[in-house]
C-alpha cells in the first residue's frame, strides 16, 4: 500500500481545482492511501468519498501571508505540517502558492512532485502580477525531484524560464470524467431554452486576460456583419466581467451574447449547444475543450491552442470559421476512453503505483 500526500490551497471554482477532483476520482484506492491537504474548507465541487482518501484542513492564514516572501526564507522557517508521516510521493498540485510548496518540500516523502498547469513562459510575458510572484517563488523549483505538465506544449517553456534541465517532466493531461459529464448533461433547467433556429455556441472559463474573451467578442462582432443567426453563451465569471459587458454593449452584441456566470453543472447547457469556442491567449491545456469533445460539440479553437491539445485542430481565423459554421446534423458522444487510459498509465507511473 502506497502513501501519497497532495497539497492544494482550495477547491473553489477553477480548472486546477476541477482537474484535481477528476484525479481524486481516478486514483486506485485499493493500492494507496491519499491524504489531501487543503488551506480552505470551502468547495465548489462535489468531493469524492473513498475509504482511503482523507482530507486534512490546514491554517488558511499561513497560505495568505507567504506570497511576497522569498521562498528560501520561507522554507528555512517552515515545519512539516504532516506530523512526520512518511509518504512515497508528495504532490504540490497548486504550483503557485508557497504554502503548498513548503508543505510538500518539508514533508517526509521519498519523491516530491510539482504539477505545472500553465505555459509559464507566456504567462510571465503577459501578467505583471505573476512576474512579481515568480520573483519570490522561483527558487522553490530546484527542491522538487520531478514535475508533471498538463500538456507537452508547456514543457519547453517551463525548462527555459526555470532553468530546470536535469529533472524528469512527464506530460499528464487532465483526466476527463466523462461519466460525470454524461450523468449531468440531462439535468436541464426548465427555464433554459436556446433558440433551435440559431447556431448556439458556448464557452466555459474564467473571465480574465488569459482566456481572451475580449478577443472572442471582437470576432463575434465581425461574424454579425455577415450573419445574425447565432447566439453565444459564456459560462463563467471573473475579474474582467464588467469590462466585457461594456465591450458587448459598445459592439451592439447584447442580443447575441448571454453571460451566464458560474454554473455548478455546465454540461447540461453545453449539451444544448451547436459548437464550443475558445480563443485563450495561452493555456496549460484547457480541459473544457476535452469536455466539449466528450459531448460531441464541433470545436472552434484558435490555432495557438493546438500545442496544448495534441490531435485537435485550431483555426487561424476564428471569425471566418464561425461565419461558415453550420448546426451539426447530430452529435456523437465520446467517452475519451483511450485518452483517459493513457493519462491513468502516466499518473500511476509518476505516483509509483504501476
Amino acid at each position: 500500500m502506497k502513501h501519497i500526500a497532495i497539497f492544494q490551497d482550495n477547491l473553489r471554482v477553477g480548472g486546477v481545482q476541477k482537474a484535481l477532483i477528476n484525479i481524486l476520482r481516478e486514483i486506485d484506492y485499493s493500492r494507496c492511501q491519499v491524504d489531501l491537504y487543503l488551506f480552505d474548507e470551502g468547495s465548489f465541487f462535489d468531493m469524492p468519498v473513498f475509504e482511503n482518501l482523507r482530507v486534512i484542513h490546514l491554517n488558511a492564514r499561513f497560505a495568505s501571508l507567504d506570497r511576497l516572501i522569498y521562498f528560501n526564507l520561507l522554507y528555512r522557517f517552515s515545519k512539516d505540517v504532516t506530523g512526520g508521516k512518511f509518504y512515497d510521493a508528495a504532490v504540490d498540485f497548486n504550483s503557485y502558492q508557497n504554502a503548498c510548496a513548503a508543505g510538500v518540500l518539508k514533508s517526509n516523502a521519498r519523491k516530491k512532485i510539482m504539477w505545472i498547469h500553465n505555459d509559464m513562459e507566456i504567462k510571465l510575458k503577459n501578467e505583471p502580477k505573476y512576474r512579481i510572484l515568480w520573483h519570490f517563488f522561483k527558487n522553490k523549483l530546484a527542491y522538487y525531484d520531478e514535475f508533471a505538465a498538463v500538456s507537452p506544449g508547456i514543457i519547453d517553456g517551463f525548462r527555459k524560464v526555470s532553468g530546470i534541465t536535469d529533472k524528469p517532466i512527464t506530460a499528464i493531461p487532465n483526466h476527463i470524467d466523462t461519466g460525470e459529464i454524461f450523468r449531468k448533461k440531462n439535468d436541464i433547467p426548465a427555464d433554459f431554452h436556446p433558440d433551435p433556429k440559431k447556431l448556439n455556441l458556448c464557452s466555459v472559463g474564467r473571465i480574465c486576460h488569459q482566456k481572451g474573451y475580449d478577443l472572442l467578442i471582437n470576432y463575434l462582432a465581425r461574424v454579425k456583419k455577415t450573419r445574425n443567426d447565432f447566439h453565444f453563451y459564456l459560462i463563467g465569471d471573473g475579474p474582467d466581467r464588467s469590462a466585457l459587458e461594456g465591450q458587448i454593449k459598445n459592439l451592439n452584441l447584447r442580443d447575441e451574447i448571454t453571460l451566464m456566470g458560474n454554473q455548478a453543472n455546465p454540461f447540461c447547457y453545453m449539451d444544448q449547444m451547436d459548437g464550443f469556442v475558445l480563443t485563450s491567449r495561452y493555456e496549460g491545456q484547457g480541459m473544457v475543450i476535452r469536455e466539449a469533445q466528450a459531448l460531441g460539440l464541433p470545436l472552434y479553437i484558435s490555432k495557438n491552442l493546438e500545442p496544448y491539445n495534441p490531435g485537435i485542430m485550431g483555426y487561424e481565423n476564428i471569425a471566418e470559421a464561425l461565419i461558415q459554421a453550420k448546426k451539426p446534423e447530430r452529435k456523437i458522444y465520446n467517452d475519451l476512453k483511450d485518452y483517459n487510459a493513457a493519462i491513468t498509465r502516466s499518473l500511476n507511473r509518476i505516483l509509483g503505483l504501476s
